[in-house]
């Protein structure tokens, strides 16, 4: 399986202009239940990638104020991006090396297609477990 296989039936991509407040990204994060999202500029390109955790890091913590605050002020903008055909082990390796929780997703052109978290590769990683023992299953306890 492959990232291209994972993001297939997602309708939206989310993503936020770097001129937005912190505020409003914190809100933005809260009503689609997404603990990260993918930052663009003016002309969509993809810049940076905002989480809760930079929100609270950067902002809460340090006793700032959101409403002022933009988001292109506490982004992260040294991306760890990957192609569509990416192979989802390929990910996982990734993340671990970069002690990170999201991946972006960017296509040849560098078009922005949404982001993989590792609660996504969890998920798929346990549905693929339970399809082997159910097999084992199967295969010990077969149906008279």
């Amino acid at each position: 399986m492959n990232v291209k296989d994972l993001i297939a039936s997602r309708r939206e991509v989310f993503s936020i202009n770097e001129e937005t407040t912190v505020h409003d990204a914190a809100r933005f994060l809260r009503e689609k239940q997404v603990r990260a999202v993918g930052v663009v500029n003016a002309s969509g390109k993809l810049v940076g990638a905002v989480s809760q955790s930079d929100i609270s890091d950067k902002v809460a913590a340090e006793n700032k104020c959101p409403a002022w605050m933009r988001v292109a002020e506490i982004m992260t903008r040294e991306l760890v991006t990957v192609p569509p055909d990416t192979p989802l082990e390929a990910c996982i390796l990734l993340m671990e090396k970069n002690g990170i929780l999201h991946l972006l997703v960017v296509d040849e052109n560098s078009g922005f297609r949404g982001m993989i978290s590792v609660q996504d590769l969890l998920r798929v990683i346990a549905l693929d477990e339970k399809a082997r023992a159910d097999l084992m299953e199967a295969l010990i306890f077969p149906q008279r």
